[in-house]
């Protein structure tokens, strides 16, 4: 288990982003998860587990890049930077073929050393838009 927040954020990525694994879902995330994304509130495990699915099925081949940029004493500001090919569809957007790379800016709370919540802003629509377009 990572010791830093920064090293959490960044095996969290990994494991449940770029791996899909969802059995590592609580090793990183609290039971009572909330996330705030585009104006909407999901919660729970199975909220991680939706978003997993879906996107690893739009964008099997899924890498992520972390950048921290600040740290404080229960939250740490991120930017997540995603790539891929879009050989499935997301969210209405039929698949595209093309490569898509789109930014998330996160923020995470830590509980008893888990992420208990996250309030996300993305550019995914606007790059899956421009790939449709394109």
């Amino acid at each position: 288990m990572p010791t830093t927040w920064p090293a959490h954020i960044c095996q969290t990525n990994h494991a449940v982003l770029e791996q899909g694994r969802h059995e590592a879902i609580a090793d990183f995330f609290a039971p009572g998860y909330v996330a705030h994304v585009s104006g909407q509130t999901s919660k729970g495990h199975d909220a991680v587990s939706g978003v997993i699915n879906a996107l690893r099925r739009a964008v099997p081949e899924l890498t992520v890049n972390v950048e921290i940029l600040v740290e404080g004493e229960d939250r740490i500001a991120w930017l997540r930077t995603c790539r891929g090919t879009q050989s499935g569809p997301f969210k209405g957007f039929p698949a595209s073929g093309k490569t898509l790379v789109w930014h998330d800016m996160v923020v995470s709370r830590f509980e008893n050393g888990l992420i208990a919540e996250e309030w996300v802003v993305t550019d995914l629509a606007e790059r899956l838009l421009l790939a449709r377009k394109g």
